[in-house]
């Protein structure tokens, strides 16, 4: 009975944060996923009214959001690019979605796959990686950034 105490004090806490997430999420009228963008285009974003897709957290800056878009015009959103990438990496249209992220230079959308990424920024999730639409020394393709971020290879653990 005493080695069962601690799995249910765990059970109970993650069931509660769960409970949390979903009734702020439900009061504040949170959107997790758009339908109907037919034309594959970035939703514009309003601070605090949109869930990561990967996490659940509340998307509070543009600096490191992200958008998948499937073919059938479902929208997910993300405050980290690395989480996109976890994410995306388990759906069956991974290969086929728009990905938009928002340029921290330009502060506009940006085309995911044709974006440059950054190592070292500090993201809300530390995955470290920042989008350019141009390509500088030390800045990697979204490749590259999908391999480190599967690899494990973030501002946590850079090697």
């Amino acid at each position: 009975m005493k080695s069962l105490r601690p799995l249910l004090i765990i059970l109970v806490i993650i069931g509660l944060i769960v409970t949390l997430f979903l009734t702020l999420a439900q009061k504040q009228n949170m959107v997790t996923v758009f339908e109907g963008n037919v034309v594959q285009k970035p939703i514009p974003m309003i601070l605090n009214h949109y869930q990561d897709a990967e996490c659940g957290m509340v998307i509070d800056e543009l600096n490191y959001a992200s958008q998948v878009v499937s073919a059938d015009g479902k929208t997910w959103f993300f405050h980290d690019h690395g989480g996109m990438v976890k994410w995306l990496e388990e759906r069956s249209f991974k290969d086929e979605a728009v990905i938009w992220v928002y340029g921290l230079k330009s502060k506009k959308w940006i085309d995911g796959r044709k974006a440059f990424y950054t190592r070292d920024e500090e993201t809300p999730m530390f995955y470290g990686f920042g989008a350019y639409r141009d390509y500088q020394k030390n800045r990697i393709t979204f490749k590259k950034m999908q391999e480190y971020t599967l690899r494990g290879e973030t501002m946590i653990n850079p090697s």
